[in-house]
This record gives structure tokens, sequence and C-alpha cells, in this order.
């Protein structure tokens, strides 16, 4: 991308993008690692929403993968999201 030269003569600098995407993919693996904790510590307690919560740990880390790449896919992810947050709701409510 070349920068077009501003009123005093100088080029303009594109800015730059940041770390926006690497705090992003972060935010989800965290997000991840915290379900797959949860999940450990209430599969102590119950067994069967602790499997679970630590079968959901993957599916977060995935869709935080799709979600950091610059591809389309935002509908996948939206019903993703929804869908692991009804389960976890679920599971909640009746354990």
């Amino acid at each position: 991308m070349t920068a077009a030269p501003g009123p005093s003569g100088q080029q303009d600098i594109a800015p730059d993008p940041g770390l926006a995407r690497e705090r992003t993919t972060l935010a989800w693996t965290r997000t991840a690692v915290s379900f797959a904790a949860v999940g450990g510590a209430v599969l102590k307690r119950d067994v069967i929403p602790g499997l679970i919560l630590l079968a959901l740990a993957p599916v977060i880390y995935v869709l935080g993968r799709l979600a950091a790449g610059p591809s389309g896919k935002f509908k996948l992810i939206t019903v993703a999201i929804i869908a692991v947050s009804v389960v976890a709701l679920v599971v909640a409510l009746t354990h």
C-alpha cells in the first residue's frame, strides 16, 4: 500500500493496525481455558455437566481461531456461540 503525499509534501503513513487480532485470539483462548477449568471443577461434583463443559472448551477454541481470521464466517460463529451459550445455560439450570 503506497501512501499519498500530504499537504507538506511528506507521505502520510498508514496507521498501525496494532495487535487487535492477537488480543482477540488470546481472549478466545483464555475463554476456552476458563471453560476447561470450570468443567474440571464441576467434574469433581457432577460427571455429566463437567464432561459437557469440558467438551465445549475445544469448540470455543476453534471458534476463536475462526473469529481471528479475516474470513467472513460471522454467521457460523454467531450460531455456534449461541449454541454453546444455550448448552451452558441448560447445564447450569438442570444440575
